[in-house]
């Protein structure tokens, strides 16, 4: 899915219509999986802390599966290494149905690429759904003259490796936006990696360096409606309601850089394929409700769906792309 909304009509249109596909993919996936019974417990592993975004989506999407389905979801948080602690708690769970994962795709196509993993990503675990993307801000923070996107390239061929970029660390997806950029704008422009997000969020505000890429949050949402910080472009198919007035990278012409985060539910390899296609089903059709919609598009997340063999297809396909990407820019972990 590419395609590009320059208003709210057009962005509403789309959303409308991806809640209309999801209905349908829910309703013919259930008629045949429907049948199946779940567990009466399911444990959901979360890779990330409790409390973050990521973490609240995960619970509401629980609670709408519990709810669907009859059964109790526990959610179990197993934050670390950039997801891939999580990850590997679901590869090495029983295949019985009884657990399941929420994580962005990344510990499974940017994480082997930068050392080995405790499981194989490609054929432990099992892709059940995609869920949603999460756009990537290119944020200018008060150390920034650049009024848009345009004044930032100018004043990085100006100024060669002046600009500095924070991202959430190396081979992160800010990273990997940074180097398309690199290589299709030709620019020179400064990597400062972090640890997580936190620190970072705070040395933006206070101008410690020029350029911020990050995942939207409430609190980021917060600090560009303040206008300490302020939106250049967004990492993402469509431009943001919240931010009409962003493009995206896609339009500015970076179509290589204008990636986003993709989060989804997946299960260890084993599991049978008839509760695959029920999860898969009923994951479809909690994204198809107002509610959990409303949820995450309050945060500035956009719900996707859709089958499990395409989500697979895209993990794949963002494998082999990241792959090529950190071995061209010679990213590593440290």
């Amino acid at each position: 899915m590419n395609f590009l909304a320059s208003s709210k009509h057009s962005r509403r249109t789309a959303t409308r219509l991806l809640a209309a596909a999801a209905l349908c993919a829910a309703s013919g996936a259930h008629t045949q999986a429907h049948a199946q019974a779940v567990p009466k417990t399911v444990r959901l592993i979360v890779a990330y802390p409790a409390g973050g975004v990521s973490d609240v989506v995960a619970r509401a999407l629980g609670d709408r599966l519990a709810a669907q389905m009859g059964t109790t979801v526990i959610v179990d948080n197993r934050a670390g290494a950039s997801g891939a602690i999580g990850m590997d708690a679901v590869a090495k769970a029983a295949p019985d149905g009884a657990t399941l994962g929420f994580s962005a795709i990344s510990p499974l196509v940017l994480s082997p690429h930068l050392g080995k993993l405790a499981f194989d990503p490609l054929k432990d675990v099992a892709p059940v759904a995609s869920v949603m993307y999460s756009p990537v801000l290119l944020i200018a923070t008060p150390a920034s003259k650049a009024k848009d996107f345009k004044a930032l390239i100018d004043d990085a061929k100006a100024h060669p490796g002046a600009v500095r970029w924070a991202t959430s660390g190396p081979a992160s997806l800010g990273h990997i936006v940074l180097e398309q950029l690199h290589a299709a704008a030709g620019v020179d422009i400064t990597h400062v990696p972090y640890k997580g997000g936190g620190q970072q969020l705070n040395d933006a505000i206070g101008g410690q360096f020029e350029i911020l890429s990050t995942n939207a949050s409430p609190t980021l949402s917060s600090h560009i409606q303040s206008g300490k910080l302020r939106p250049l472009a967004v990492g993402a198919p469509a431009r943001l309601d919240s931010l009409p007035k962003v493009p995206t990278l896609g339009e500015l012409g970076y179509k290589a850089a204008n990636i986003n985060s993709v989060f989804g539910v997946f299960a260890p390899a084993a599991t049978p394929s008839a509760l695959l296609a029920r999860y898969n089903a009923e994951i479809n059709k909690a994204l198809a409700s107002p509610e959990l919609r409303a949820k995450l598009t309050a945060t500035d997340n956009v719900p996707t769906g859709g089958t499990a063999e395409a989500f697979a297809k895209e993990i794949a396909s963002e494998y082999e792309s990241n792959g090529r990407i950190i071995k061209s820019a010679n990213i590593k972990a440290d």
